[in-house]
């Protein structure tokens, strides 16, 4: 395959978000929340098949809401949601996690997400913010925060060591994308994708 035919199949990439039927472009709290929701189980310590399994039974069980999660509680979490979505280790830490993200997102945000957006001073109080929430990190907060890139005008995440690693392999200059828009994303998340053919290490 040609370096020129990765890279349009590369433009085209269906984002995680796209893959969830998570809909940012509709600028709407339930949507920021469904894929907060989605990035935390992607920043976990689980496959991402398990993470897409567990988000899609957050919403076969309709608990798409922080208010709807917290009501819902730590054992409901543990079972059903965790074990349908796949999860065999770390269910109580990540059920735990989830309600304490909701709890903080109520308690400091009112529940939305772009409220706390629109309090960041710049995109580095965004990521700052962000981090603040219980057991969310760097790769966490960059999950999240990428796919809003476009979005999102404080949104602009340095991307992953791990997706400059796989530019360099298939010589792709990122830096001839504007960082803000859906292609540069959909790059991002096409070469991280790629990284499963890379002998490297995240």
């Amino acid at each position: 395959m040609s370096n020129q035919i990765k890279i349009d199949k590369l433009e085209i990439s269906k984002l995680y978000s796209e893959e969830l039927n998570i809909f940012l472009k509709e600028n709407k709290d339930k949507e920021f929340f469904k894929w907060f929701l989605a990035s935390i189980l992607f920043g976990a310590r689980i496959s991402e098949t398990i993470a897409k399994n567990t988000y899609k039974t957050f919403e076969r069980y309709e608990l798409l809401s922080p208010e709807k999660i917290l009501k819902a509680g730590w054992d409901f979490l543990i079972n059903p949601i965790m074990r349908e979505g796949g999860y065999v280790r770390y269910d109580g830490k990540a059920s735990t996690q989830i309600l304490r993200n909701c709890e903080t997102l109520i308690e400091e945000y009112k529940g939305s997400l772009k409220k706390l957006h629109k309090q960041a001073k710049n995109s580095k109080d965004l990521e700052n913010k962000l981090t603040d929430f219980y057991g969310i990190g760097p790769i966490t907060m960059n999950i999240f925060l990428r796919e809003l890139r476009p979005f999102w005008e404080k949104a602009n995440p340095e991307p992953l060591p791990i997706i400059r690693k796989v530019a360099r392999k298939y010589k792709i200059d990122l830096s001839k994308y504007d960082r803000k828009s859906l292609t540069f994303v959909r790059v991002e998340v096409g070469l991280l994708r790629l990284r499963r053919h890379c002998s490297m290490v995240v």
